[in-house]
């Protein structure tokens, strides 16, 4: 019998680890990404205060496309730069969520940049 490694685990493991480094403050909040198979969330994090600022996901209604490719990802990090612009934040630190930054993390993150955040 072959014995799978547990990639959820592991994932939970990295985020750990990179989440005992980077944390987000009220100048600059963090922004946080899960992705599932279907869909990809993204989310603005002051962690001093506990809040969410912001937040976007290809699972919200208007959300034109499939939401599991590059392509929805780029929306979606376009999408949270400009709510994000709206609430006057322009400085994040990115929390990929230990996934690899690749793929539609990656488009993610390139859509944030190009809709106006730094980090």
């Amino acid at each position: 019998m072959v014995n799978r490694p547990d990639t959820r685990a592991a994932r939970i493991k990295r985020h750990k680890r990179v989440r005992a480094k980077i944390s987000g403050t009220p100048e600059t909040p963090r922004l946080d990404v899960f992705r599932s198979n279907a869909n990809i969330y993204a989310q603005i994090i002051d962690d001093v205060n506990g809040v969410t600022l912001a937040a976007a996901s290809s699972i919200e209604k208007g959300f034109e496309g499939l939401g599991s490719n590059s392509e929805a990802a780029e929306k979606v990090g376009k999408l949270i730069a400009e709510r994000a612009k709206a609430k006057g934040i322009e400085n994040v630190c990115f929390d990929r969520g230990g996934y690899l930054y690749h793929g539609r993390v990656k488009a993610l993150a390139d859509g944030a940049r190009e809709g106006g955040l730094n980090f």
